[in-house]
């Protein structure tokens, strides 16, 4: 990892709502930016800050979320989702974010993440698949 993974790293990404990023159940006229998209694009937003300071074979994946969504964005609108790196400890990070639309704060919470070497992470994965009957 690099030196300049430090507390305090803040990155905001601009996200359109479109039609895949939004719920259908509720009909036409209630189309908004679902949950499990808004995390998805949250975890986007942490990883990609990340990746420019954590060295060549190396990735993170996620292990834990703490998620407010406090507002709805309808589909056609922007999202900014702003993510900023709260604690290192080692390879285990935590992010902070929060995310708003041209109305309103619609999420907040916390995002914790892993540093990991992709070399041992595909050994350790192919170990799980042979174990699994997968191979």
């Amino acid at each position: 990892m690099s030196d300049t993974l430090k507390p305090g790293l803040c990155a905001t990404s601009r996200v359109e709502v479109d039609r895949d990023r939004t719920i259908g159940f509720m009909g036409e006229d209630l189309r908004v930016y679902s949950t499990p998209s808004l995390l998805y694009d949250v975890e986007v937003a942490c990883r990609n800050l990340l990746l420019p300071h954590v060295g060549e074979g190396k990735d993170s994946v996620g292990t834990r979320v703490e998620f407010d969504h406090v507002g709805a964005t309808l589909l056609g609108m922007w999202v900014e989702i702003t993510v900023k790196l709260a604690v290192v400890n080692g390879p285990a990070v935590t992010f902070e974010f929060t995310a708003r639309d041209a109305v309103e704060e619609v999420a907040r919470g916390k995002h914790n993440r892993f540093i990991v070497g992709l070399e041992k992470t595909a050994q350790r994965l192919q170990a799980k698949r042979a174990k699994a009957g997968l191979a």
